[in-house]
């Protein structure tokens, strides 16, 4: 389920990002994503593609992957993101929701560290 209120459109500086349409308030679960998982073996190989950007990692041991459907994958990072996501391991899916409220037009960033606040430095430089 991806709300049509969001779409996707070009950034200033990370390619192409999610945006919203309309306003929306905190808490608002924004997108579920189903979410095919893959093993350790399939992740070595999308660890040589560009898909590598677009995978999240899956379960405890982090040698699996998984790739979220929708807009999920688009979502660029921010240490202030203004949604967090969730892994749903038993249902395979992930979910976007708003940790604030978020105005018409604004890009939905998520932080990749997998909590809204956390800024541990990530694998790339990010601001």
């Amino acid at each position: 389920m991806v709300h049509p209120f969001l779409f996707i459109a070009p950034t200033a500086s990370m390619g192409r990002g999610v945006y919203t349409s309309e306003d929306i308030a905190a808490g608002t679960v924004i997108e579920i994503s189903p979410v095919v998982v893959m093993s350790a073996e399939e992740r070595k190989l999308l660890d040589q593609t560009a898909l590598h950007d677009y995978i999240f990692e899956w379960g405890d041991d982090s040698t699996q992957c998984c790739m979220a459907m929708g807009y999920v994958p688009v979502y660029n990072h921010s240490y202030k993101s203004n949604c967090e996501y969730v892994m749903d391991y038993p249902n395979q899916q992930i979910s976007v929701t708003t940790v604030r409220d978020i105005k018409k037009g604004e890009e939905l960033l998520i932080n990749y560290n997998g909590d809204w606040d956390d800024e541990t430095q990530l694998w790339f430089n990010a601001e």
